[in-house]
């Protein structure tokens, strides 16, 4: 499984990955408030600047399955460095960006990088730390990735007053640098039990089913659920679907095998991290907002009181991080718990420190349920497998992203009380959902295990 490993090399993967995930989500969040000064500078307006986000969404929503297990086939850190380098270069480019066309392109680009990166970051450090100490290992990578997440858009607004919306992508490539540099110290591993070879009707049928599911999410507010656009892209993503697993249950080595979708805890971590990452979205969008609109701060001010809420985000990862595998399910069920009662007091609050009360306590629980979506599912498969679970879970809750952001759009139109406690109580919704869907798997489990995994999570990672 791990063909070179030193002492070191997982803190050198810990370093790299935490640096990846670092400037991945930055990005990802960082250009929201940046999309006037771009529209300004770019002689652009309407629509087509909601490109620049959803165009970076949609790439990786829809590469990261079938990059997760290639990283598998191939090599972790080299995949790792591939993605870093696509991601730093197509920062550059962005950076450089003479028009919006290039600007979107640039961005799908990273988009790619970032599909690769992630999954292939995530397993690396999977296999390179010690069974002992990987829940904890990861849940560091993740409370920075963390960091990243909450001060993106303060970052992007921040650059964007001070100096340009092009210093956000100037930003990313320092960082993808400095990732890849720590890449090369640590170990290589790749799976030593299916042969390197790709299922290329397998990517193909993968990837465009996930295209057509991103497209969907993402455009079908705006050309109605119920369209022929929309349809189309229903049927489309339908078809190509049931075409990915006929071909799965017929070749021996397919890009994802199929009895990861019949490992229950997998499933349910997975389900249940993509409405806490929705709700994730929802916040992170409409809260800034509620504070500067309903709330009638100014943006500094909005910025000040965001603090504690992003900090409590943040600390979550490595607190994430020292949660038994055996304990997972039943305490992320309780963090969405948690966030759903939080959501709803915040969608109820009359005054503004009641309404920060709410949001920080928010934070916090969703902060662990995402940490915990990403450290968990990697406790119940097999190692060796880690890039191609970590692909499909990345895959699932990108997208839950872009269904976050539809949520979030009346909002973010209206600016107003009401739309904003509608939006809160729909990101409430979310978690609640999450935290039935693990109660019930709690309450039917028969073994931690699951079909995919073999022993249970406990018994392969004593955390």
């Amino acid at each position: 499984m791990t063909t070179a490993s030193g002492g070191s090399a997982w803190r050198w993967a810990l370093a790299a990955v935490a640096a990846t995930v670092f400037c991945v989500q930055l990005d990802a969040f960082a250009l929201n408030l940046a999309l006037p000064g771009i529209g300004r500078d770019l002689g652009a307006a309407g629509g087509g600047l909601g490109w620049v986000v959803s165009g970076y969404l949609l790439a990786a929503g829809s590469l990261m399955a079938g990059a997760g297990r290639l990283c598998d086939l191939y090599g972790r850190r080299r995949s790792l460095m591939a993605g870093l380098a696509v991601f730093g270069g197509a920062s550059l480019v962005c950076a450089l960006a003479p028009s919006l066309p290039v600007l979107v392109a640039g961005r799908v680009v990273q988009g790619a990088g970032g599909a690769v990166a992630m999954p292939a970051g995530l397993a690396l450090l999977t296999n390179a730390c010690p069974p002992g100490s990987r829940s904890r290992v990861m849940g560091r990578a993740l409370g920075i990735g963390g960091v990243a997440t909450l001060c993106g858009p303060y970052v992007g607004g921040v650059l964007t007053d001070a100096v340009s919306w092009r210093a956000v992508f100037w930003l990313n490539a320092p960082v993808a640098l400095v990732a890849g540099v720590c890449a090369v110290r640590a170990g290589e591993s790749r799976d030593t039990t299916a042969p390197p070879s790709v299922d290329v009707a397998g990517l193909v049928t993968a990837t465009g089913t996930l295209a057509a599911l991103a497209v969907l999410v993402d455009r079908g507010p705006l050309w109605g659920w119920v369209s022929g656009r929309s349809a189309a892209a229903l049927a489309l993503a339908v078809a190509l679907g049931y075409v990915f697993v006929r071909h799965a249950r017929e070749v021996a080595n397919p890009l994802v095998d199929l009895a990861l979708f019949g490992n229950r805890p997998f499933v349910a971590l997975t389900v249940a991290g993509a409405a806490a990452n929705a709700a994730t979205v929802i916040v992170l969008f409409v809260v800034p907002l509620a504070l500067q609109g309903p709330w009638g701060l100014s943006a500094t001010g909005a910025g000040a009181a965001f603090l504690a809420p992003a900090a409590a985000m943040a600390l979550a990862g490595p607190v994430a991080g020292r949660i038994r595998a055996a304990d997972a399910v039943r305490v992320m069920a309780g963090a969405l718990g948690l966030g759903a009662a939080s959501l709803g007091a915040a969608a109820m609050a009359t005054a503004l420190p009641v309404f920060l009360l709410a949001i920080t306590g928010c934070g916090a629980a969703l902060g662990v349920a995402g940490a915990l979506t990403l450290i968990a599912t990697q406790t119940v498969v097999r190692p060796e497998r880690a890039g191609e679970a970590s692909g499909v879970t990345k895959t699932v809750i990108t997208t839950a992203a872009g269904l976050g952001v539809a949520l979030s759009g009346d909002a973010a139109e209206a600016r107003s009380g009401a739309a904003v406690d509608a939006a809160l109580t729909a990101a409430g919704g979310c978690c609640l959902a999450g935290a039935v869907l693990l109660v019930s798997t709690l309450l039917t489990r028969t073994r931690p295990g699951g079909s995919h995994g073999g022993r249970s999570a406990a018994d392969r990672h004593p955390d």
